[in-house]
């Protein structure tokens, strides 16, 4: 996966913006001002994904480019990757993942605007 493929894909969904809340070199993407998805801008090396507890430490099993959340709740969060040979098609899941999981966790009102 390019960081282009990347942005396009996460700000193609809906209600997203794309931040720089932690810098220059920090690329944040957010749904209703809740993070889902960070990444160095510089290096494209590895993009953190919030991910569900049981399913974070399966992940993390099964794949060696899934490791604990750099820099983020280990519980929540894993860090992946880019060129540890997991298919786009996979990554893309992963991301997308992670925006429903932080889109189920808003106020009904807000998933509404959505259209969730």
């Amino acid at each position: 996966m390019t960081l282009a493929q990347f942005q396009e894909y996460c700000l193609a969904l809906p209600g997203v913006t794309e931040e720089f809340p932690f810098g220059e070199e920090t690329l944040v993407y957010k749904v209703c001002g809740k993070v889902f998805a960070l990444s160095g801008i510089e290096d494209f090396e590895s993009i953190n994904l919030k991910c569900d507890p049981e399913t974070a430490i399966e992940l993390r099993e099964r794949y060696d480019g899934v490791e604990p959340g750099y820099h983020m709740n280990k519980k929540h969060w894993n860090t992946v990757n880019v060129h540890a040979g997991i298919p786009n098609k996979l990554l893309l899941q992963w991301i997308r993942d992670s925006y429903d999981l932080v889109v189920a966790g808003l106020p009904k009102k807000e998933r509404e605007k959505l259209g969730q």
